[in-house]
């Protein structure tokens, strides 16, 4: 069976970096466990998380290894006194020689407006240069007791193409969106 999953990145001027095609296929290695298209609901963003950590570390991102505090992933904002981190802001992962950054979300990436978190804080974290923003290819749920889907990963792209085509907006960083 062909993978389903897909990715696009931004600028759409430029070829993307030569890293994604190693952190796309994290996400096709694991394809069957996380995909949103094949399993009847989607996976928690924390539970693709936990799936895709080992390969994601192999390729050297620094992966948030849970919600409790102490293990959490965070980038500096601000500098303040003595050089110390005044202002952090919480990623799923990050690779330091790529200076790339990575949020994966689930059913609140779009419902709940995850992903303009995920947009503006990238512009605002230290040695982001990168961002890959995974998310659902389709949100499955129910309304009214009916089950429905949501083209998550084309509206995510759709946002991508707002801001990165707009003469209004200049984002600082380069952007992969993955689907799956």
């Amino acid at each position: 069976m062909a993978s389903q999953v897909r990715f696009i990145s931004f600028p759409r001027t430029k070829p993307p970096p030569a890293f994604v095609p190693q952190v796309v296929s994290a996400f096709h290695n694991h394809e069957e466990q996380i995909s949103t298209v094949a399993l009847d609901k989607g996976l928690e963003s924390d539970d693709v998380l936990q799936a895709l950590s080992a390969s994601l570390q192999a390729l050297g991102f620094q992966v948030e290894a849970s919600k409790a505090a102490a293990a959490k992933l965070a980038r500096p904002v601000f500098f303040g006194e003595g050089g110390k981190p005044t202002l952090r802001y919480e990623i799923d992962g990050y690779h330091p020689e790529w200076r790339c950054g990575l949020e994966v979300e689930a059913g609140r990436g779009i419902l709940g407006n995850a992903i303009f978190r995920d947009l503006f804080q990238a512009m605002l974290m230290v040695d982001v240069d990168h961002l890959c923003l995974a998310i659902p290819l389709t949100y499955k749920y129910k309304s009214r007791g009916k089950p429905k889907s949501s083209r998550y990963y084309e509206k995510a792209v759709a946002v991508a193409d707002a801001l990165y085509g707009h003469n209004r907006v200049a984002i600082p960083y380069g952007l992969t969106v993955i689907g799956y």
